[in-house]
C-alpha cells in the first residue's frame, strides 16, 4: 500500500457525528473487490439528488473543497458496517485522512490497513478545525504522523495518539500481504522442512 508519512492538503469539514459506512458508500455499489472507481459513490446519497444532480451545499460538492484529502468529521466516524469497501470509496476519492474525536473501531483498522490515517483529536479540537474550515473554505491543515501532530490552517498544534505497530505500518506502506512476505524466505525453508521431515502430508497428486 502507499506508504503515509505526512499531508498537507485543503481540509474538508463535514459537520456530522455518527457517519456510518452505508453513508460513506451504499451497499448498491458494493458489487466489486476492486479498489478503484467506488469514489463515484462516496456519499452518495448526500451529494446527489434523486434525479442525480449534485446538491450544491453538500461540502465535497464546493470549489474550494473539491480535490481535498483531508476530512474533518464529528463523532463516531465509519460506524455501521465493517465493511471495508468505505475506506477504499474515501482513498479512491483522493482523501488520505479522515480527523474526528472518535471512530469505529473496524472502520479505523480497515483505514489504517489501507493506507489511510484516522486521527483521533478531542471532541473541541474539532470543533475549532471544523469551525475554522467552515468559515474559510480551502483552508489546509497539515497531518505530520512522524511527530504525530495536525496543523491547523490557523498554526494551532493538536498532537494525536497512534499504536507503534500501526504508525510503523503506514509510515512503511506495508500491509498485512507485505508483512507476510517480510517472512517469504522463513516461509519457503518451512515448506521445504515439511516436505523433507513429513512427506506423508504431501502426496503427489
Amino acid at each position: 500500500m502507499e506508504p503515509f508519512v505526512s499531508l498537507r492538503a485543503v481540509a474538508i469539514p463535514l459537520d456530522r457525528n455518527n457517519v456510518d459506512t452505508d453513508a460513506v458508500i451504499p451497499a448498491r455499489f458494493l458489487k466489486t473487490v476492486k479498489r478503484t472507481g467506488l469514489g463515484a459513490g462516496l456519499f452518495h446519497a448526500w451529494r446527489f439528488d434523486a434525479d442525480g444532480n449534485e446538491v450544491p451545499d453538500f461540502p465535497l460538492n464546493r470549489d474550494p473543497y473539491r480535490g481535498g484529502q483531508i476530512l474533518v468529521a464529528g463523532e463516531n466516524f465509519g460506524c455501521g458496517s465493517s465493511r471495508e469497501h468505505a475506506v477504499w470509496a474515501l482513498m479512491d476519492f483522493g482523501i488520505r485522512a479522515v480527523i474526528a474525536p472518535s471512530f469505529s473501531d473496524i472502520f479505523a483498522a480497515n483505514g489504517q490497513k489501507n493506507g489511510l490515517l484516522p486521527v483521533c483529536l478531542a471532541p473541541g479540537e474539532v470543533r475549532e478545525l471544523i469551525r475554522h474550515l467552515s468559515e474559510r473554505p480551502g483552508e489546509r491543515v497539515s497531518v505530520d504522523l512522524p511527530a504525530q501532530t495536525v496543523t491547523g490552517p490557523d498554526g494551532a498544534l493538536y498532537r494525536f495518539e497512534i499504536g507503534s505497530f500501526e504508525k510503523e505500518c503506514l509510515l512503511n506502506g506495508l500491509d498485512e500481504t507485505a508483512l507476510t512476505l517480510r517472512h517469504e524466505a522463513d516461509i519457503a525453508r518451512y515448506e521445504r522442512d515439511g516436505k523433507k521431515n513429513r512427506p506423508w502430508l504431501f502426496p503427489d497428486l
